[in-house]
């Protein structure tokens, strides 16, 4: 049980740092850079492997598939904060910091957490335990509001992207993706 809730948090969280994203797009105009929206998509991508945990009963695919996600959230993060380590001609750091840190370091230091947190997830409870039936109720209607909550902000964050930026890239003033 203890281990769903875990996963239910998690997911919980990411969905929460995502809409907070959002907000901020719209609160504050800043329009997603390439690597801004490649983190979101390795971020949906760990809140759809643990929304897969959740409801597997007998393998940790759910599990390996958020671990994925959170290597591929570290790796965009860690380069797009060492491209604004030393910033080149006309590729200035953009956006609001937060806390005193930028989008691109939270992101690094969220998938850092991620990987602590599912790494110790598996060590501590090994495989994929089902809970019984009348625990796992609660846990069902909650993971179900939280997957239509998941789904309705990812829709609401491409189409809020291809609105701003159309079918390409937002932000490309000077900003080339690979190099």
């Amino acid at each position: 049980m203890l281990d769903r809730l875990i996963l239910l948090l998690l997911t919980v969280i990411l969905s929460g740092i995502l809409t907070a994203a959002l907000l901020m797009q719209f609160a504050f105009g800043e329009i997603p850079c390439p690597l801004c929206l490649l983190q979101r998509v390795a971020t949906f991508g760990c809140c759809f492997g643990l929304l897969h945990q959740l409801r597997a009963r007998e393998s940790e695919r759910g599990g390996g598939i958020a671990l994925l996600f959170a290597v591929l959230l570290l790796v965009i993060a860690a380069r797009q904060s060492l491209l604004d380590l030393v910033p080149r001609p006309g590729h200035a750091y953009i956006g609001t910091a937060v806390f005193g840190l930028h989008m691109p370091v939270w992101s690094v230091l969220i998938g850092v957490a991620l990987l602590l947190a599912l790494s110790l997830r598996l060590t501590l409870f090994g495989g994929p335990r089902v809970p019984p039936e009348a625990a796992r109720l609660p846990l069902v209607r909650a993971t179900r509001l939280l997957e239509f909550y998941v789904v309705l902000i990812c829709a609401i964050n491409f189409a809020s992207v291809v609105l701003q930026c159309g079918l390409g890239e937002c932000h490309t003033s000077g900003y080339r993706l690979l190099t």
